[in-house]
């Protein structure tokens, strides 16, 4: 973008250049016609060197000008023709090079998040996941809302229709853990919905919604988990009303720059260490500085609240906890996750 900017202004001065120096030439010889004077100056800077049909020897001062012309002209032309290379290495040879990198990063990644639109609440999505140390792939039809986003080797952007499975699969569905449709219309994310859960069962889909039946169909579609905007907006009004150091504590964990705290889940899978000791030998808090918030034992059982060190873990458990990111991943390295 700012090379175009840049060839813009080079195009301007070069214009005021050929119109000043159109007028000189028509003033300083006197009876050349406009189109004449248009001619020298053009055979003049573009450094073709054809015969001037209009004669400078007997004005010293024309010749002066015309000196001038060349000079100004020439090195305006230069810069823009350098400018105009510039932005066509970057507009082709150049996407052809960024699009080549992202599938070579893409390819690296396993267990990512695919994020389908980098609207506003697909960028806080993007945000979420980079701060919790997990590899994503952004993939928007524009290109101006992926351009801004920071450099990242945990994250890859991907020009394409997200509704289009060619796309979904150079953003490396096949590896990928979870799809979050959060493009801005319904329809499309119950497309994308459809075409993953198709394309893998095991992939977690999660839909942004709007209209309750189309969240409805979203499910019956295969998604894992829909999301409304506008519902999370109504509890978080109440929440501000009825518990707000609740929703202030929240926000700080969110926002803290110097720390990164979350609620994480850690996955007991089948043949873990962890399988058969009960909580308390785990030592979660010295250990790893983490607070156990619930436990739920394999399947659809329910969470128990606050489990206790007396609690055994199961295959297939599932424990949340409260911590640090990095101390998270440090302590599912330990379960096996």
């Amino acid at each position: 973008m700012e090379l175009r900017r840049r060839l813009v202004r080079a195009l301007s001065t070069l214009g005021v250049v050929i119109v000043v120096a159109t007028i000189g030439w028509h003033l300083f010889a006197r009876g050349t016609s406009w189109l004449d004077a248009l001619y020298m100056v053009m055979i003049t800077i573009s450094g073709i060197g054809y015969t001037e049909i209009v004669d400078t020897a007997a004005s010293p001062g024309l010749r002066v000008f015309n000196i001038l012309v060349l000079v100004s002209g020439i090195g305006t032309m230069v810069y823009v023709v350098a400018l105009a290379t510039a932005v066509f290495v970057e507009g082709s040879i150049g996407v052809r090079f960024r699009r080549r990198r992202m599938e070579r990063k893409i390819a690296g990644f396993s267990g990512h998040v695919i994020v389908c639109g980098a609207g506003e609440i697909g960028s806080l999505v993007v945000h979420e996941i980079q701060k919790a140390g997990t590899a994503g792939v952004l993939v928007d039809l524009r290109a101006d809302r992926l351009d801004p986003l920071p450099e990242d080797p945990r994250l890859a952007t991907i020009e394409g229709d997200a509704t289009d499975l060619d796309t979904l699969e150079r953003a490396g569905l096949a590896r990928a853990a979870t799809v979050v449709a959060a493009l801005p219309h319904e329809k499309d994310n119950l497309i994308v919905t459809v075409l993953v859960r198709q394309r893998d069962p095991r992939i977690r889909i999660v839909a942004r919604h709007v209209d309750p039946a189309m969240g409805d169909r979203m499910r019956k579609a295969g998604a894992d988990a829909i999301v409304s905007p506008t519902s999370i907006g109504g509890m978080r009004l109440a929440s501000e009303a009825i518990r707000p150091h609740v929703v202030g504590f929240l926000d700080h964990m969110l926002k803290d720059r110097t720390r990164t705290v979350r609620i994480e889940e850690i996955h007991v899978r089948p043949g873990s260490g962890w399988i058969g000791k009960g909580l308390g030998s785990l030592e979660l808090r010295s250990r790893y500085g983490l607070t156990s918030l619930a436990l739920r034992d394999s399947g659809d059982a329910p969470f128990r609240y606050g489990p206790g060190p007396e609690e055994i873990l199961e295959s297939g458990a599932i424990l949340v906890v409260l911590g640090e990111v990095d101390r998270v991943a440090e302590a599912r390295t330990a379960a096996g996750h």
